[in-house]
C-alpha cells in the first residue's frame, strides 16, 4: 500500500476507534461544554467532518467548495460517526486510485478570500491528515474530561503492538 492510502486508512481506523469510545458517554455528554478549541465534542467532531468534506470534494473536483459548510451540525454521535465513516472511505478510495502523476496535479480549493486557489493533491492529503490528527487530539482530551478513558489512537502502522481493530484495514 502506498503511504497516502495508509494515512487515509489510519484516519478511518482512528475515527472509528474514537467514535466507538463515545458509546460510553453519559446522555448529553457529547454536546456538553468542554474545554478546547471547539467548546464540545460535538462541535469538534462536526468540524473534522466538515473540513474532510471540503477537502475530499476538492480532491474529487466535485465543485461543492465552501457550500459543504452549509449544513446543520449533527448532535448524535452515532449518526455523525456513520457520516464520518462514509467520508473516510471516500478518501481511502480516492487515495487507492492515485497515480504518481496525480500527486503533483493541482485542484481548486475555494477559499473565502479567493475562490480560485489551487493546491497540489499530495499537499492537500497531507494537510487533511494533519488536520484530523490535530483535532482528534483535542477530542481525545475532551473525552477524558467527560470521564471516559480515551482510546489509544496511534497503534496502526507498526506490526508490533498493532491493535486488533487496525488489522482489518491491512487485509
Amino acid at each position: 500500500m502506498d503511504p497516502f492510502l495508509r494515512m487515509a486508512l489510519n484516519n478511518a481506523w482512528a475515527n472509528r476507534t474514537l467514535y466507538d469510545a463515545f458509546r460510553d458517554l453519559r446522555p448529553g455528554a457529547f454536546t456538553a461544554p468542554r474545554p478546547g478549541f471547539f467548546p464540545s465534542l460535538a462541535e469538534t467532531m462536526n468540524h473534522i467532518y466538515e473540513v474532510d468534506l471540503y477537502y475530499i470534494d476538492a480532491l474529487e473536483e466535485g465543485g461543492l467548495g465552501r457550500s459543504v459548510y452549509d449544513r446543520a451540525p449533527v448532535s448524535d454521535h452515532r449518526i455523525l460517526g456513520q457520516m464520518q465513516a462514509e467520508a473516510d472511505m471516500r478518501l481511502a478510495r480516492f487515495c487507492e486510485s492515485l497515480t504518481d502523476a496525480d500527486l503533483s496535479r493541482r485542484v481548486r480549493t475555494e477559499r473565502a478570500h479567493d475562490p480560485d486557489v489551487t493546491e497540489r493533491i499530495d499537499a492537500l492529503i497531507l494537510h487533511l491528515v494533519q488536520h484530523q490528527i490535530h483535532h482528534r487530539g483535542q477530542a481525545h482530551v475532551q473525552l477524558q474530561e467527560a470521564g471516559v478513558p480515551p482510546p489509544q489512537l496511534d497503534d496502526f502502522h507498526l506490526e508490533d503492538g498493532r491493535v486488533p481493530t487496525a488489522q482489518t484495514y491491512f487485509t
